[in-house]
């Protein structure tokens, strides 16, 4: 199965855990998921007042210079490592 398809089955396996994960490790999963999809951090950071829209953003950014494929292939194990 290549990387992509197996980037895929592990977004819809990601809506199927047995468990929510801690609020830690969604922001792990939405930055490997961003930093695959569109590679590194663009756009402005959010103010003060979108604390979660920030979150997001930071973890995002801390992932610059990680390629598309390594990320996905985090995405991929952390997904398994949840089930």
């Amino acid at each position: 199965m290549s990387l992509d398809a197996q980037f895929a089955q592990a977004q819809l396996e990601s809506k199927n855990l047995p468990e929510r994960p801690d609020n830690m490790t969604l922001l792990k999963i939405y930055a490997l998921f961003k930093q695959a999809s569109s590679g590194d951090a663009s756009g402005d950071r959010p103010g003060f007042t979108d604390m979660v829209g920030r979150a997001k953003f930071d973890a995002w950014a801390a992932l610059t210079g990680t390629s598309q494929d390594d990320a996905k292939q985090q995405y991929i194990d952390l997904i398994e490592d949840l089930k």
